[in-house]
């Protein structure tokens, strides 16, 4: 099942997974990459440090809702999908299928803030009841510093892979150009995921592909925490806040700093999301 839903990157990746410490358990342990047993949803362990989230000014076709830069700490690693969640996965839990670009190893699309709610509610429902010798685990959406912090994987360029961008790295809308870059392939829809090389921490499709729902409530910079907290989750009304760009988008819209909202009843054929898990005692 591996080999006919990955390409080359995910393939090599998974040789080099071999070579780890793999625990296919019921919680993450001390190795890089943990599978959810359940849906096989495939998690990468992200170290805590801190990081200035945030554009410069100085950089290309950058937003003022980007600013001010702010640095941000995470005291406590966490665990995010080396993928979004793909359409497979999301049947396990929910049994239909909304996408419009069919194909169980592509991004599931066409939901919503609300429906990713739904689909942790269920997913959490299945996990062990936490006693005294074992904490339990708890799937949600990236905070939208988890997900800036996670995408960057420790570099400062507008881009994980440096100062521009190619086709050949992510999925996006290749008649633009961004920088110093080169016009690509336009691909008019998802495509699988793993289908690109991941960032340095092993994280695949940061960059296009489909916009990722974040938990937090969308707010200026000048209003949000300094650490990895999400900002006014319980306002369920407000507006929620995408990351990441998708194949429908310009190349200045897959930037690591780049910020998106919508309403959390909006849907689209280029929205999806991935999940983050930790243990209760560290949430």
């Amino acid at each position: 099942m591996q080999a006919s839903r990955q390409t080359h990157w995910a393939m090599m990746n998974t040789q080099m997974m071999n070579t780890q410490l793999f625990e296919e358990s019921s919680e993450p342990s001390q190795s890089k990459v943990w599978r959810e047993p359940l849906t096989g949803m495939e998690f990468v362990s992200i170290p805590a440090g801190h990081f200035m989230m945030g554009s410069p000014e100085t950089e290309e076709e950058r937003s003022d809702h980007e600013s001010p830069l702010h640095d941000v700490h995470f005291s406590a690693g966490f665990w995010m999908g080396k993928y979004p969640v793909t359409q497979a996965e999301w049947q396990k839990i929910m049994v239909n299928n909304p996408s419009r670009f069919q194909g169980e190893w592509r991004p599931v699309e066409c939901v919503s803030w609300n429906d990713a709610q739904k689909f942790l509610q269920k997913l959490n429902a299945t996990l062990p009841v936490e006693t005294h010798d074992r904490a339990s685990l708890r799937f949600r959406l990236p905070t939208e510093a988890e997900w800036e912090y996670a995408c960057r994987a420790g570099t400062t360029t507008p881009f994980s892979f440096g100062e521009t961008i190619s086709t050949d790295q992510a999925n996006y809308n290749g008649n633009y150009i961004y920088g110093k870059g080169k016009q690509g392939i336009y691909r008019q829809q998802t495509t699988d995921v793993g289908s690109f090389p991941p960032n340095a921490f092993g994280l695949c499709d940061m960059h296009g592909n489909v916009r990722e729902w974040c938990q937090d409530s969308y707010a200026s910079y000048n209003e949000t925490p300094p650490d990895d907290s999400a900002y006014n989750v319980s306002d369920d009304n407000k507006a929620k806040v995408l990351r990441g760009g998708s194949w429908y988008n310009r190349p200045s819209h897959v930037r690591s700093a780049n910020r998106c909202r919508l309403q959390p009843d909006d849907r689209g054929v280029n929205i999806g999301f991935r999940l983050v898990v930790r243990h209760l005692r560290d949430v």
